[in-house]
């Protein structure tokens, strides 16, 4: 990984503890609820101090009257766009951490099971998706889309969705994921290198044939939402 320079792995005590306590089967759906929320804002806390930065905006006064001028954020046009469905659980925290809520944007998509390969089944990015490059560029999409997704596994559906990000005309893509797979990760960040950060948890060496993550957190759709079997 270090010698991807667009991925950042988290090495905060507080996360990586629960990154361990979010791996263990005993678990049940309201502690992984809470465990991805958590992981999510000190994920979004270090990606986002080095993709906003801080601007003067207008006059304000405290309640004693006295006038300052008031802090905002760029870039000003920021949406999240969570991968169906457990990118859902990321959602919140990210809102959260950032300093205004800003739009959402949902994407679905899912691995073929025979394949692997990604099928996008929905897609609520707002306007046509642009044609051409001249059409991209004079796009209104978001200027920082920021893509969450709990698992990165062959890396597929990731670089899916940044290709769909790009096309429509976001200019740059912000990838917060909680765990992901050495070579999905590596495939995602090289989908589009130069306007692509990719920031994770904590990243698993293996891939077991049927794509899940060794050791990894089990399949966390069905531990977010109780679907396991179905």
């Amino acid at each position: 990984m270090s010698s991807l320079p667009n991925v950042h792995i988290s090495t905060h005590p507080s996360l990586l503890a629960k990154l361990s306590q979010l791996r263990s089967t005993t678990a049940d759906s309201n502690q992984v609820k809470a465990l991805v929320n958590d992981i999510s804002l000190i994920l979004a806390c270090e990606a986002l101090a080095s993709n906003i930065t801080p601007t003067d905006g207008p006059k304000d006064a405290t309640p004693l009257g006295y006038d300052y001028t008031t802090t905002t954020a760029q870039p000003q046009t920021i949406c999240i766009v969570p991968i169906l469905r457990s990118g859902l659980a990321m959602v919140d925290a990210v809102q959260t951490i950032l300093p205004a809520l800003v739009p959402v944007h949902h994407l679905g998509m899912y691995r073929e099971p025979s394949t692997l390969v990604p099928v996008e089944y929905y897609n609520n990015l707002p306007h046509h998706i642009p044609r051409s490059s001249a059409e991209a560029e004079n796009s209104t999409a978001s200027s920082l889309a920021i893509l969450v997704d709990p698992v990165i596994a062959t890396g597929g559906t990731c670089a899916a969705a940044i290709q769909t990000l790009k096309e429509w005309g976001a200019k740059r893509v912000l990838v917060m994921s909680i765990i992901g797979a050495e070579d999905g990760v590596k495939k995602a960040a090289e989908e589009w290198p130069e306007a692509t950060e990719l920031w994770i948890a904590g990243v698993d060496s293996e891939l077991t044939s049927g794509g899940m993550l060794k050791p990894g957190l089990g399949d966390i759709g069905d531990r977010l939402f109780l679907t396991a079997g179905k």
